[in-house]
């Protein structure tokens, strides 16, 4: 069995490093593993696997807050949004900054991804701040850190993948993410505030003053995000809609704003629901793929050794927990969220129940690792997608050395929420019946 186990991960690494997609290198090492270990007619349970794994009801919801996502991209509200922000922020150091962060915020609040906030600002908010003399890290770096605020803040498709592992409510797992997600966003705004107070030239104020009657006019393009938001979390929140049924309602309401925005025409709907295929295909290879390793390591007993190891170690419980964020930490600068939690959840989590901790919490805390994720070097996510949208002189390098600061601020949090879990446990607390 060792050999087999040291074959499969040296047939990993070399699938990763040859440039395999994360979804089709899990299915590959799956293969072989089976064929290896059971033979030919093992792989009846790599079929058996995928059937099962996929058509969890609760996993519908992923293509529906995808397409949500994906129709908000086009529908304008952006602009809208950030012309708020540039009339509100004239005359504050690093304004534009803080307001991208904000926006990023309010489109987690509506998306349930990182990387709709991360494109959209950097093609809106980027080009303005750098226009405006602010510093190239602190433009990109906040709009990197802010766009991964959007698997943080419900709802979230990462949080629906850890919900059907775990077993726990979708509704107070969304619940969970609320405050921590503000917490985040204040941790950025104040850091960015005294950032650009102590050095001015980091985020310049803006020049232009607008009136209190521009000002207040301007907070009409807020009052749609703000009932979408209502009506997608508040319906979850009262019971009234489950997660499926309130992803379907933010679908509809996305429509809406792309009619009231002048945007709901077929090209867009047409790009958005094949833009929604294409990343649902994606999700639902890499829980494909996961499944069926993970279910080949459990039948190898590994799984079994890891948790025996880890539940006999003679040390605290809280060392253990620190080491599965290490985990997933380390996980993060290399996998997807997705594929990170659906192949070390079914080992850590129930370890972590076993050992007492309250498995809500400890998915919020594995969300937070996941913001992490998305930003750190080699292959953060939000890397790679504000480098397709960035102006030619703006380097890899450049976003790599942007993002340093960002994830000591989101490691940060992730103490505050660890130390005080009743920073994420509070409003599922205050749930009835769900």
């Amino acid at each position: 069995m060792d050999v087999t186990l040291s074959l499969l991960l040296l047939l990993f690494i070399m699938l990763l490093l040859a440039g395999f997609p994360v979804s089709f290198t899990l299915l590959g090492v799956s293969l072989v593993g089976t064929l290896i270990y059971w033979g030919p007619f093992g792989l009846y349970q790599i079929v058996s696997t995928t059937y099962s794994e996929s058509t969890h009801f609760i996993l519908l919801a992923i293509p529906l807050f995808i397409l949500m996502a994906n129709l908000l991209q086009r529908s304008g509200i952006a602009d809208s949004l950030y012309e708020v922000i540039y009339r509100w922020s004239s005359g504050i150091r690093g304004g534009l900054a803080i307001g991208t962060v904000i926006i990023c915020a309010i489109f987690g609040a509506m998306a349930g991804i990182s990387s709709v906030a991360t494109v959209t600002m950097g093609l809106i908010a980027l080009p303005a701040m750098l226009n405006r003399g602010y510093n190239k890290s602190l433009a990109t770096g906040s709009i990197m850190a802010g766009g991964a605020l959007g698997i943080l803040i419900p709802p979230s498709v990462i949080m629906i993948i850890y919900a059907s592992i775990a077993k726990v409510s979708v509704g107070k797992l969304f619940m969970a993410g609320v405050f921590p997600g503000i917490l985040m966003t204040l941790i950025f705004v104040i850091y960015i505030l005294i950032l650009c107070y102590v050095d001015p030239s980091q985020g310049p104020a803006i020049p232009e003053k607008c009136t209190w009657k521009e000002k207040i006019v301007s907070l009409k393009n807020v009052i749609f995000p703000f009932i979408l938001v209502v009506g997608v979390l508040g319906s979850i929140y009262k019971g009234i809609a489950t997660p499926t049924e309130a992803a379907g309602i933010g679908a509809a309401g996305a429509l809406v704003c792309m009619a009231l925005n002048r945007q709901l025409t077929w090209r867009n709907v047409i790009d958005a629901c094949l833009s929604t295929v294409n990343l649902n295909a994606m999700v639902l290879w890499i829980i494909i793929g996961s499944a069926s390793l993970t279910h080949l390591l459990a039948v190898m007993g590994i799984q079994d050794s890891i948790q025996e190891f880890l539940l006999n170690l003679n040390v605290s419980r809280w060392l253990i927990l620190i080491f599965c964020q290490f985990v997933f930490f380390i996980m993060g600068m290399f996998l997807e969220p997705a594929a990170i939690i659906t192949l070390f959840g079914p080992i850590f989590i129930p370890v972590v129940k076993q050992l007492g901790f309250d498995l809500i919490w400890f998915g919020i805390l594995f969300v937070i690792n996941m913001t992490m994720g998305y930003i750190t070097p080699p292959f953060g996510f939000n890397l790679f997608i504000l480098k397709g949208v960035a102006p030619p002189d703006i380097t890899m390098v450049d976003l790599y050395r942007s993002v340093a600061s960002f994830c000591l601020l989101q490691m940060v949090a992730l103490i505050i929420v660890m130390l005080y879990p009743d920073i994420a446990l509070w409003l599922p607390h205050l749930m009835h019946g769900q």
